[in-house]
Parts: structure tokens; C-alpha cells; sequence
């Protein structure tokens, strides 16, 4: 048992440690639940509880659908009970471990950290304190509601970092080293909570990996959230909005997604951070290059396949015509001669693979290397991976796809995950693939150093993480220059 601010609660023995030693404390409340009279506002503190809470199983997730792999099973008849966390620990108090929060992707629109790829125990056995963190996902945790904060799932994140600090010392964590870590639009989350005012000094360090260059400015979110209410046929107000059951705000939100215009693949998300307001006043980027989060130690990267997971998986077959491509150029904003540049990059690439190669870009990996220049170039200390150890199943499509580091970097190979992954399971040197990066991880979360060179102003170094690793003196990105002139600024 361990005593919080909001009452005692009671773990258990973690499944999977080898010794018994890991405990794990599920879904324990670090806000109110979201609903009612606490619908579309800041996170509120949770009601105190009498006696011992039993936190031995998981909670329910946010509110969601299955549109994505690594959706949570949502269901109406679900609890609210949300914004909770959970943490896996090998620490007693007073052993002061360094302390890893993770923020779950999920295109901010799903996602639970009781997903089994982000069990915190191996994490946890190699000296680190774990809290995995559910928050508000689709509109209800950054939809555009009129007369209440934007970006309520930054502030369901940063409330669960005041948890942190508040009571990890009884988990036998140190709340004065404190290690936010994240994928893909848990990763987005990291940055913009370095760029968010409301949660300084709540981390020393950052982990963020396939960070997606997507935010939105105020009146596009405004629009969306227009669209939403015309959808579920209620005024664009608040009280209406609140008044709508989340089911019925999920179904607005499909049609609306229903009805958005494809430029060669299906849009599965309309929400994104937005900025402009208190909670996130810049861009993300831009408040790098400023400085913003100058004094937060960062570990970055990205994969070298990013966008087949969702190609390959989401089952897309209309990626065949060359005509797709020069509308993606064109959209993107890229140079005249794109396409030759990226064609040359890629020799005898078909136009399914240049298209993916470009929408990862796009997507993930320039914006994720600027970032870690930019930080670099402000003052601050940045380490840059890319992860191009590959899949062996679908004869190889999946390559080095978006979301194939994470069992890796949480040493959780030998879940289901891991043996979708890899024909007859993953091999001997895909496991001490996983033992290096979380080594990485812990070394990087106690000490601010992963084991690399830092990025410089003059220098961009980049681990590969492979069987076996690489360390390249710049990006492995033969086609980047034609992203120079490209601004990535919000939507």
C-alpha cells in the first residue's frame, strides 16, 4: 500500500517480473472525472477516497472508437472515470529512482496506457519508476468548445506530471528528476507541454519519438468544432456540446471525418493541439528556436519507414497512380523538382513507396530532426535516433514502420506485439536490440546521456538503432533538401 494525496492504494505484484520485485499500481485518479460538471474544463482534483483504494486492474480508457491500431476497447456503459495512471516500480521509498511519465499516441484520438506494449515493468526492473498516463483523446480533449480551454488533454497530462511531483516519492521515485517521454502524438504532446508555460518545471527531461509536425491554429479548430456541432445537430455552444452523451460526440465526429476531403489517403484525425491560447501560446517549433524548454535535456528520433504502418495495415490500395503523388508534392508545398530529387534518392521505387517515403517526412521525420536542431541551436541538449531495425511479416512491407520501436524501447519483445512483429518471433539480436534501448532509456532518464554524441549547432549526429547499430555524422535523408524553404507551421 501507499499513501497519496487522494487516499491510500493498493498494488500488486507486476505478472511480468521475473522476481517479484515490480509492483504495479493501476489506473489510480490524478483528476476528477471529466464529465458533468467538469465537461470541456481544466482538469479538476480528484475526490478523496476513505480506506484503500484497490488499484490491481485497469480502468476504463477516454472515450474513443477502433479506428486505429492501439485504440482502447471503449465502451457507453463505461465508467468515466478516465484520468488516471498507473505505475510500475521496483523502488521503496526513499531510493529517490529517476521517474519515466509516458504520454500514449494515438493521432489524439486514441489510445490508454494500459495498452500491453507500454507495461512498464522491464522499464522498471532496469531502475526506473514508470507511470503510464491516460488523458482526453478526440474532441473531447482538444475539440474547440466555445468559452473553454483548448488543449484539455495537455492539461490532463501536465495535471498528471503535479501528480508526480506530488506523490512519487512514496512509489520510491524522485520528483526532482522527472523524464516526459512519448510516441507519435504522445510525442507531440511532450514538445508542446516543453512549449507550454502551465507545465515548467514539472520535467527535467524529455523523450519523443516520431514526433508529428501538426498542430492547429485557433480558427481551424474552431471550424472543426462548427462542424461537429452541425453534425450532432445541436448549437455551437458549450452547454449543448455538454449536454451530448460521449457517444453521440463520437458519432458527429465520424461524419465529420466522413465528409473530409481526401488528397490520396483517408483523413483519420481533425484534431491536433492548438495553438494560441494560455495553454500553448507557440507553435512548438517555434518556441524551440526561441529557447522554450532550452533547460530540458531531449532524446528524439524517428523510424525509417514511418507511414507504411498505415498503409500496409490500413488496408489502403488506391496508392498506385502518379497523379497521387504530384497532389502530395503540391500539397505539401515541396519544390518543382520533388519528385526527381526523392525518385533519385529511391531508384526504381514504385509510386506506393515514394509516396510513403514522403508522407513520413511529412509527417514525422523532418519535423522530429528541426526540432532537435533547433533545440540544439537555442541552448539546449538534444540526442537524435533513427530506429531502421525492419519487420519480417507481410514478406517485409512493414519495414521499419511508425510505432515498431516502441516494443523495443520498453523491452516488451516477447508480448503479442512482438511476435505479430517477426516470422517465428523475434531473434536473439532483436532482443539485444531491446536491452540497448532500454539501457538508452534509463541511462538517459538518470544522467541526461543515452550513450551518444549530442546534436550541435554545427553537427547533427544520429544513432541508428539496428541489428547491428550505426552512428551516422548527419541524417540518413538523401531527399531533405527539399524541405528547406518548407515552413511547418499550424493548420
Amino acid at each position: 500500500m501507499v499513501t497519496t494525496t487522494g487516499g491510500r492504494v493498493r498494488g500488486t505484484a507486476s505478472p511480468r517480473s521475473e522476481d517479484g520485485t515490480v509492483i504495479v499500481h493501476r489506473s489510480i485518479p490524478y483528476a476528477a472525472a471529466p464529465f458533468g460538471e467538469h465537461r470541456f474544463v481544466a482538469p479538476a482534483p480528484p475526490v478523496p477516497w476513505d480506506g484503500v483504494r484497490d488499484c490491481t486492474a485497469f480502468g476504463p480508457p477516454a472515450p474513443q472508437r477502433p479506428h486505429l491500431v492501439g485504440a482502447a476497447a471503449w465502451s457507453p456503459e463505461m465508467s468515466g472515470d478516465c484520468l488516471t495512471l498507473s505505475v510500475w516500480s521496483s523502488a521503496r521509498p526513499g531510493d529517490r529512482a529517476p521517474v519515466l511519465v509516458w504520454i500514449h499516441g494515438g493521432a489524439y484520438i486514441v489510445g490508454a496506457s494500459s495498452e500491453p506494449a507500454y507495461d512498464g515493468t522491464r522499464l522498471a526492473e532496469s531502475g526506473l519508476v514508470v507511470v503510464g498516463v491516460n488523458y482526453r483523446v478526440g474532441f473531447e480533449g482538444f475539440g474547440h468548445v466555445p468559452g473553454r480551454p483548448d488543449n484539455r488533454g495537455l492539461l490532463d497530462q501536465a495535471a498528471a506530471l503535479r501528480w508526480v511531483r506530488d506523490n512519487i516519492e512514496g512509489f520510491g521515485g524522485d520528483p526532482g528528476n522527472v523524464t516526459v517521454a512519448g510516441e507519435s502524438a504522445g510525442a507531440g504532446s511532450v514538445v508542446c507541454l516543453m512549449a507550454s508555460p502551465g507545465a515548467r518545471g514539472l520535467f527535467r527531461r524529455a523523450v519523443a519519438h516520431s514526433v508529428p509536425g501538426d498542430t492547429l491554429t485557433t480558427a481551424t479548430a474552431r471550424s472543426v468544432g462548427e462542424r461537429v456541432a452541425a453534425a450532432a445537430g445541436v448549437p455551437y455552444e458549450a452547454e449543448s456540446l455538454a449536454a451530448l452523451s460521449p457517444e453521440k460526440v463520437l458519432d458527429a465526429v465520424d461524419a465529420v471525418l466522413e465528409a473530409a476531403p481526401s488528397a490520396g489517403f483517408k483523413t483519420f484525425t481533425c484534431f491536433a493541439p492548438v495553438v494560441g491560447g494560455p495553454e500553448l501560446p507557440e507553435e512548438p517549433l517555434a518556441a524551440a528556436a526561441g529557447g522554450a524548454g532550452a533547460g530540458v535535456d531531449l532524446l528524439l528520433g524517428h523510424n525509417a519507414h514511418e507511414f507504411r504502418l498505415f498503409t500496409e495495415l490500413g488496408g489502403e490500395t488506391r496508392i498506385d497512380r502518379e497523379e497521387v503523388l504530384h497532389r502530395l508534392v503540391s500539397r505539401l508545398g515541396l519544390r518543382g523538382d520533388a519528385l526527381e530529387v526523392y525518385r533519385a534518392a529511391h531508384p526504381g521505387a514504385p509510386v506506393r513507396e515514394l509516396f510513403n517515403v514522403i508522407q513520413g517526412d511529412a509527417l514525422f521525420c523532418e519535423y522530429t530532426v528541426r526540432f532537435a536542431e533547433e533545440h540544439a541551436r537555442a541552448g539546449g541538449r538534444a540526442f537524435l535516433f533513427r530506429f531502421a531495425a525492419e519487420s519480417t511479416v507481410m514478406d517485409g512491407r512493414l519495414g521499419a514502420c511508425h510505432a515498431l520501436d516502441l516494443p523495443f524501447a520498453f523491452g516488451n519483445l516477447d508480448g503479442d506485439f512482438g511476435a505479430f512483429l517477426f516470422e517465428g518471433g523475434p531473434g536473439e539480436e532483436h532482443h539485444a536490440l531491446s536491452a540497448r534501448m532500454v539501457a538508452a532509456w534509463r541511462d538517459f532518464a538518470a544522467t541526461g546521456d543515452p550513450g551518444w554524441p549530442a546534436v550541435t549547432a554545427g553537427a547533427t549526429a544520429v544513432k541508428e538503432w539496428n541489428t547491428p547499430d550505426a552512428l551516422h555524422p548527419a541524417p540518413v535523408a538523401p531527399a531533405r533538401e527539399v524541405w528547406a524553404d518548407v515552413a511547418i507551421v499550424p493548420r
